[in-house]
């Protein structure tokens, strides 16, 4: 009897425990390490309240020179928080080249943030034929996308900033030619 009683209470407490975890995780509360990738999230595209202003930062490029965000006001910027070991990250750099190629001379700039060391970074974009700016985030990755409103920190995620500075679109997930191209265009 007392045997049943026990095994009734730790049943009890492990569903309240998974319960909690749960409303926790909805609520976005819990870390969620770098290495989940878009197939967790479930709205990949979004667009953000108004006049938000991009959050500044400043990271190394490849070759190790600080290079601030700032530095692109008065374009349209793609920024793309990424990493070489993500699959879907690795498909979308073709589309994100292209987007760079076709639109760079109307004002666009693309920005790669990439969530690794600068060597991995290095050896995987050489053969690549990446043009575009590409920064190393490394451990500070994380953080960086949370601040721009990637909580669950899902890669790829790409956010679309104004000639303003403001924030007018996220997507959580690979983002193909035309997604970001139908963004981009009227901002130009």
């Amino acid at each position: 009897m007392n045997r049943r009683i026990l095994i009734a209470v730790l049943m009890i407490a492990i569903g309240a425990g998974g319960g909690v975890l749960y409303q926790r995780w909805q609520a976005g509360q819990t870390a969620t390490p770098a290495s989940v990738t878009a197939s967790a999230a479930q709205a990949p595209a979004e667009r953000p309240k108004a006049n938000e202003r991009r959050p500044d930062f400043t990271l190394p490029d490849v070759e190790g020179k600080p290079r601030s965000i700032g530095e692109w006001d008065g374009k349209v910027i793609v920024l793309n928080f990424w990493a070489t070991w993500c699959p879907p990250c690795v498909r979308e750099i073709p589309a994100l080249q292209q987007l760079y190629e076709t639109y760079q001379d109307k004002g666009l700039v693309v920005v790669g943030v990439a969530l690794d060391t600068t060597q991995s970074v290095i050896d995987f974009i050489d053969p690549q034929g990446v043009e575009y700016p590409v920064l190393i985030a490394d451990q500070e990755g994380p953080a960086l996308t949370s601040q721009y409103g990637n909580r669950l920190n899902v890669l790829p995620y790409t956010v679309v900033i104004d000639r303003q500075g403001n924030i007018v679109y996220r997507h959580r997930s690979e983002i193909t030619f035309e997604e970001a191209e139908k963004v981009i265009r009227p901002l130009l």
